[in-house]
């Protein structure tokens, strides 16, 4: 299993971001997938889930109305499109596939992360 993270950046409060994720060594279309966050000095936060067809998207409550997760499941490829940035946001971001029970910290492996930094 192997995914790799990009898109991270800094950004000015208010601003906006789409990271990606490229999955490889299992079949993506057949997981549930996941992304989630860890900002410094604390543990890691559930950020969203997509089911496998796309169908169906869940996010925690601070993301609501500011994130979108989506995926292409022709590229092997995760994204969360995250617009209204806030400085509480300041994250290394993950992607996994899911845990089983939603919200819940997946299990390892992860990928090795992307930087996200909102400050003015």
């Amino acid at each position: 299993v192997q995914l790799v993270e990009s898109g991270g950046g800094m950004v000015q409060p208010g601003g906006s971001l789409r990271l990606s994720c490229a999955a490889s060594g299992f079949t993506f279309n057949n997981y549930d997938m996941t992304w989630v966050r860890q900002a410094p000095g604390k543990g890691p936060e559930w950020v969203s889930t997509i089911h496998t067809n796309g169908g169906s998207t869940y996010y925690a409550d601070f993301a609501k109305g500011r994130f979108t997760i989506s995926r292409d499941n022709a590229k092997n490829t995760l994204y969360l499109q995250m617009n209204s940035l806030r400085p509480e946001d300041t994250a290394l971001y993950f992607c996994a596939r899911a845990s089983v029970r939603l919200k819940a910290i997946p299990a390892r492996p992860w990928g090795q992360g992307t930087q996200v930094t909102v400050s003015s």
